[in-house]
């Protein structure tokens, strides 16, 4: 979904239409000739934990790590961006404010499409940009209730926690804020995990998923990647119940107490000339962004609303917006707004 520097873009696959339900099962473990239970590789990796297996150093403070996530079941990139006086005040600990990325794009965006490391140089905050799969959308997965279904939401709200607060000196205080399925991302952890996050932001962000047309727009992201969209979480009608537990919309009420900033443009007309297909984008997800305030406004919670004319979807508008919302997110990391 966000508009970028592309790498050619996938062709869609027939799959792309196909949502039917399949059943598939699985076992965490298997039995030997004589009856003794063998632990599977999926049931080592989830006792052993989340590791850091990979460490780069970028600069003096932005290292890029690799984890190998028993949530996921595979090894993730995740870019780190540390505090300026971290080194020099090894006592301290740090909040943590996580930016996610958005669909068809990868945990270098923010760092590649904005001046986010030089906006936060004088923030007293760890930036974590974590990957969140191919399609961007950082949740667990369905698949037909595969138990070794990729789970990016644990990979993120929990085990990612603890290597930051074991490694980096993270302190349990935390914000995040994403673009496009990022931005979809952001709410469903605020509301899922009630408390966790002292603020959440959107940015164009798919916050109503069973609105008119969002099933399709979720489905067609995840067809984009060659994946079944049923994987994702069911049909959004035979599995509705499963993705109402995903739809910040529909938990509106759990996002009271979370500081909120919500921003999305209506596309057309558009300043950005040259960029159509974004504008179109963006004024798809128009609707939707009113529908999910509208529930806010229903639960009694408050939220920092920016509705704008034109933008597009891509980074030119969400660099802006990430700025705007800064005080939002201060608020909830126990920031000043102005930086230190």
């Amino acid at each position: 979904m966000p508009q970028k520097h592309r790498r050619p873009r996938k062709k869609l696959a027939a799959i792309a239409a196909v949502t039917a339900l399949l059943a598939t099962g699985g076992a965490l473990g298997t039995s030997t000739a004589l009856g003794a239970p063998t632990v599977s590789p999926a049931a080592a990796r989830a006792a052993e934990g989340p590791r850091v297996v990979g460490e780069k150093w970028l600069d003096s403070r932005t290292v890029d790590l690799t984890i190998d996530s028993p949530a996921v079941g595979k090894q993730l990139p995740v870019r780190v961006i540390l505090p300026t006086r971290f080194k020099e005040q090894p006592g301290r600990t740090w909040p943590v404010l996580y930016l996610l990325q958005g669909a068809h794009d990868d945990y270098t965006s923010w760092t590649r499409e904005t001046d986010v490391e030089e906006f936060l140089a004088d923030k007293d905050v760890i930036t974590v940009l974590p990957a969140s799969g191919p399609t961007g959308i950082p949740t667990d997965w369905w698949n037909y209730g595969s138990p070794t279904a990729p789970d990016y939401e644990t990979f993120q709200v929990e085990e990612l926690t603890a290597l930051l607060r074991d490694t980096y000196r993270a302190n349990g205080t935390r914000a995040v804020a994403g673009v496009s399925t990022g931005g979809y991302g952001a709410l469903a952890f605020a509301a899922r995990h009630p408390g966790t996050f002292g603020a959440a932001a959107s940015y164009s962000g798919v916050v109503d998923t069973t609105a008119l047309g969002m099933p399709t727009v979720m489905n067609a992201i995840v067809a984009r990647e060659l994946q079944l969209p049923s994987t994702l979480w069911g049909s959004p009608f035979l599995h509705r119940e499963n993705w109402n537990r995903h739809n910040p919309a529909a938990l509106a009420k759990s996002l009271a107490g979370t500081r909120l900033y919500v921003s999305q443009g209506s596309g057309i007309p558009s300043s950005d000339f040259g960029n159509l297909e974004g504008a179109i984008l963006e004024g798809t997800l128009w609707g939707q962004a009113h529908g999910f305030t509208r529930q806010l406004d229903r639960a009694g919670v408050p939220a920092t609303v920016h509705f704008y004319r034109g933008g597009s979807h891509a980074w030119s508008s969400w660099q802006l917006e990430f700025k705007a919302s800064w005080p939002t997110l201060a608020a909830g990391l126990g920031l000043p707004a102005e930086g230190s």
